[in-house]
């Protein structure tokens, strides 16, 4: 893990290894990918671009965007009848 002091990141053997883009949440982010800019979804991103997309946010950002990813799963499961199981 190489730190500075924003974020750290996490080293990958292999940098061309990314999520599978599904674009899912809908929260998309700009995002340098092997010299490229590209809208990457928030749940397609790697440790490490999440990392940085998120350095230096205030509370109510983090509260905003963890609603909407809640509101997302709500609907996800809302949509396909999927339930977590009962303990």
């Amino acid at each position: 893990m190489v730190c500075n002091g924003d974020y750290c990141e996490i080293e990958r053997k292999d940098k061309q290894d990314y999520p599978t883009i599904r674009n899912l949440d809908g929260c998309y982010f700009r995002v340098e990918r092997d010299g490229k800019w590209l809208n990457i979804c928030f749940s397609d991103m790697t440790e490490q671009e999440r990392g940085k997309v998120m350095a230096g946010k205030g509370i109510p950002w983090f509260m905003s965007l963890a609603g909407h990813l809640a509101d997302t799963l709500h609907a996800f499961g809302d949509a396909f009848g999927i339930y977590g199981r009962d303990e």
